[in-house]
Order: C-alpha cells, then structure tokens, then sequence
C-alpha cells in the first residue's frame, strides 16, 4: 500500500484520505445521478484489500486498454482493476494508468 501511495501522491500532487473503512483516495468530487441521488467521492483511489489490491477508475477509456496490454498480471470488473501482487505489475504502466485516470477526472470534474 505504501508504493501505490507513493504513485497517487506522486501523479496526484494529493495526501491521502480514507473513504470508508477501506478505500485510500486522493481528491475529491460531487456527483450526481439521474435518478436524484448525488454524493461526494475521490477522484481517484484503491484499496489494499487481501485478495488483491482494487484500483478505482483505471479502465474506463479507450487509452487505458492500451496500457493494459503491458501491465502485466491483473484481472478488471465493472470498474475496477485488480493486481495480487504489485510485483506482477510493471509500475511505470501503472503510473501512467493511475495519470490518465487523474487527467480524464479532472476534465469531467474540473476542480
């Protein structure tokens, strides 16, 4: 958790801060559905859970398929990516995932 810390912090230029009882995140943003529902959440994050570390919001785009490829080992959901062991994961890749993701946030949410 402390080198993917390093990286967010790094690419992010934020501290990090808890969401709940497991997420670490950095920034934030408002949200709000069309359903009515709204809230605020981080802009970017992930959480060193025991079966892999989940990072939030990395495969969203048609550039990060490309910067997946190279990654290394991982699994992805919905929206989420998975890694078990960040020695499996090339981190100059992860980097530019954890930037692009920062860069496409910010344009959607501008601070």
């Amino acid at each position: 958790a402390a080198a993917v810390d390093a990286l967010y912090a790094r690419v992010t230029g934020e501290n990090a801060t808890m969401w709940g009882p497991s997420i670490i995140g950095y920034g934030s943003y408002d949200y709000k559905y069309d359903s009515g529902r709204e809230g605020t959440t981080c802009r970017a994050g992930f959480s060193p859970r025991t079966a892999a570390l989940t990072f939030y919001g990395l495969i969203g785009s048609d550039d990060a398929l490309a910067l997946l490829e190279k990654l290394g080992k991982h699994t992805t959901g919905k929206g989420c990516l998975y890694v078990k062991k960040l020695a499996d994961a090339d981190l100059a890749v992860l980097e530019a995932l954890i930037a692009l993701n920062w860069k496409h946030m910010n344009a959607r949410y501008p601070v």
